[in-house]
């Protein structure tokens, strides 16, 4: 299968790499990064250790029949990436949208007018991009597709690949429940300038709590409902993490943050169901002025 991964940053080289042992896979990536990779393969450290060798450029111009794009950058960065291609995108095209934060199908779907089919995934592994061309591997657990006739195929896929894949059967709620988690461990593990699994500290768990509850009642609003212990959740499954959040990797490399389709995102469907929700806008301000420097 043809699979260009758009945005091929920490994440997206990861799963390019695993991928391209029975793919035919293009990485799309910065220049420094495309051209390490194209010089000396992609080298992977971490929970797997080696060097892939796959194809990688700067920007896609050939789209085949019955095409998987993976969409891997930052949700701000989604409609000028998807504008290139907009033209080579065909009926039969899938893109999957791996990214963060709440609205990134929408907009992949406004930017390509139509054409193609968008997915959304949700993808629970995790990486971190080491220097160009060299990525460390740090979690692996699973991924999940919204429901779709294609998302199954695909699916089948990415889990040959070792990727873990299943369709969801609720791909909102799944949604909401990374949007906490991210809601929690992001923002308060940049401004701790520690690894996630320093958001275990139960001297945080008040503060994680306060997130939490305004994330829970602005979800209510939008007709989402859960069953679980969110902060119980929280510490027991980053608590062995020795990743860096992906929002304190953004700030360490200058780079814009996701703050506006985390917290951001939940303050402002809060203020359209007139719900209070200081603290997560308090974060959102914390990260903005972090950023700033």
């Amino acid at each position: 299968m043809q699979i260009i991964v758009l945005g091929a940053g920490a994440i997206g080289s990861l799963y390019g790499a695993k991928l391209a042992a029975a793919n035919d896979v293009t990485l799309i990536a910065r220049e420094e990064h495309a051209a390490a990779i194209n010089a000396h393969g992609l080298t992977i450290e971490g929970r797997e250790d080696g060097n892939i060798r796959v194809p990688a450029a700067t920007k896609v111009t050939n789209i085949g029949a019955n095409a998987l794009v993976l969409l891997t950058t930052k949700v701000s960065d989604t409609a000028a990436a998807l504008a290139p291609i907009k033209s080579l995108v065909r009926d039969d095209t899938t893109i999957v949208c791996l990214q963060n934060g709440l609205g990134s199908e929408k907009i992949a779907r406004d930017a390509l007018g139509g054409r193609g089919i968008v997915l959304r995934g949700i993808t629970q592994f995790g990486a971190i991009f080491v220097r160009p061309g060299v990525i460390r591997f740090m979690i692996a657990r699973h991924t999940l597709i919204e429901p779709h006739e294609r998302s199954q195929g695909i699916a089948e896929i990415l889990t040959a690949a070792g990727l873990d894949a299943r369709v969801s059967s609720d791909i909102k709620a799944d949604i909401w429940q990374k949007l906490i988690f991210n809601c929690v461990v992001n923002p308060l593990t940049s401004i701790l300038g520690r690894e996630v699994g320093a958001v275990a500290d139960p001297q945080l768990d008040p503060l994680k709590r306060l997130v939490i509850d305004e994330c829970l009642a602005v979800a209510k609003a939008e007709g989402v409902n859960f069953d679980i212990d969110f902060l119980a959740t929280i510490n027991e499954v980053y608590a062995p993490s020795k990743n860096i959040a992906s929002m304190r990797q953004d700030l360490q490399r200058g780079r814009e943050t996701e703050i506006d389709y985390l917290n951001g995102a939940v303050v402002s469907l809060a203020t359209e169901h007139r719900i209070a929700c200081p603290v997560n806008r308090a974060l959102t301000d914390i990260i903005k002025a972090m950023a700033k420097q």
